[in-house]
């Protein structure tokens, strides 16, 4: 089979500490996204989103993408990667500037921009994304595109997401052992937001809850763009060691029990469901009933959702989330969790799957590639917001050619 590299096509790296998942999609001539290959294979080397061993990374993200290249049938080049962590900070900043010819320009924009993300971040910390909020003319708010517009003072609030050096340079550095080149490093809750909110729910105002393995990562949208985001380094993995140490079996049944058995509340468990246990060692496995595990189960998502809601207290966003809260994430699958996070949050609480997409729908329609397909979203959205710098750059370079021609005598 000849491998292709086609322009059309991106690849998006979902990075996370229970898998590695990368995909490929294709885009079409409507502008959407048609996924044509996935690969995932269980991450070895990340503990809480963060790369701990460097050859256990690798080999997995290699196994992923030799996947994903054999159902594409195209090779991989260059990947959208996904970074999340504790190390992961974020603030608000605006930036102020003159425009020009009284007419705002990309020019302005880009000056603006630079300007607010003129701030003060440690040295260990360096800047993942500036993503703008909305910007000012003469005092006019709400503008979401101010170029063409009229004015003399531009004024850009933004949301700046930094992240640390050393993580970034590790994610960086093992995906190029690979072969790959990084387009871009994003940060996964803002991948998760294209591939599963809609823009009534981020106009409303919500909070996107995305519960992995290793971290819980947390972004609030109002007003139809972000304005807070955090992530809490507790998650799916948290709860297989208390059903590990409270069952006393070894951590990858307790993976399995987890993902077949468990529930997050415990009055959906009937009282004489039962499952098996296995033991450690030689011993032989016991019955226990399900309720048991219930009861190890929900203290963890209980105090979990409590700790976002501290969060959203902290940041002052907890009044402005009308449309409520959509959880995604492997560990949100879990029976049960949607009903606890409404009792918790008191406001409607969905689970949020990925759309927007077509090709193989039956399979990414599922929570755990959130992060995948938002990736492959991103990328997309980000090529379209090149693609008329890249236009005007083209009709240049077509006019300077007929000069260049005309001086040399040609026609």
């Amino acid at each position: 089979m000849s491998k292709k590299q086609d322009k059309r096509l991106i690849a998006g790296m979902d990075i996370g500490t229970s898998k590695i998942v990368t995909l490929v999609g294709e885009v079409t001539p409507e502008g959407e996204i048609d996924i044509i290959g996935l690969g995932s294979h269980p991450s070895r080397g990340l503990k809480k989103g963060v790369v701990v061993n460097i050859e256990s990374t690798v080999a997995s993200m290699q196994r992923a993408v030799e996947e994903a290249e054999l159902m594409a049938g195209c090779q991989i080049h260059s990947v959208y990667a996904g970074i999340a962590g504790a190390h992961v900070r974020s603030i608000n900043s605006n930036g102020i500037v003159a425009i020009r010819d009284r007419e705002v320009t990309q020019a302005d924009v880009e000056r603006v921009l630079d300007a607010a993300k003129a701030v003060a971040i440690p040295l260990d910390q360096r800047i993942v994304h500036v993503l703008p909020q909305e910007y000012v003319i003469d005092d006019q708010e709400g503008i979401r595109e101010p170029v063409g517009m009229s004015g003399v003072r531009l004024e850009a609030r933004v949301h700046i997401v930094t992240a640390a050096v050393s993580a970034m340079q590790n994610i960086v550095k093992c995906v190029r052992r690979c072969g790959l080149e990084v387009d871009e490093l994003v940060l996964e809750q803002v991948a998760s937001s294209h591939s599963v909110l809609t823009d009534d729910e981020m106009e409303l105002g919500v909070c996107l809850v995305d519960i992995g393995g290793g971290t819980t990562d947390i972004a609030v949208f109002i007003g139809g763009s972000i304005a807070h985001t955090a992530v809490i380094p507790i998650a799916g993995d948290q709860v297989t060691n208390d059903i590990a140490v409270a069952l006393r079996t070894p951590t990858q049944f307790a993976e399995e029990i987890k993902i077949k058995y468990a529930c997050a509340l415990r009055q959906l468990v009937g009282p004489d469901d039962t499952i098996e246990v296995p033991s450690v060692g030689d011993r032989a496995p016991r019955r226990l009933s399900r309720q048991t595990l219930a009861e190890v189960v929900e203290p963890r998502y209980e105090e979990l959702l409590h700790l976002v809601q501290a969060e959203l207290r902290r940041s002052g966003f907890q009044d402005l989330i009308a449309a409520g809260v959509v959880l995604t994430g492997g560990s949100s699958k879990m029976d049960g969790v949607v009903e606890l996070a409404e009792e918790i949050f008191h406001t409607p609480v969905r689970l949020g799957l990925p759309h927007r997409v077509n090709g193989l729908v039956d399979v990414v329609r599922n929570p755990i590639h959130a992060t995948g397909v938002g990736l492959l979203l991103y990328a997309l959205d980000q090529r379209a917001a090149q693609e008329p710098a890249r236009r005007d750059w083209g009709s240049f370079n077509g006019i300077w050619a007929k000069v260049k021609t005309w001086f040399q005598g040609g026609v």
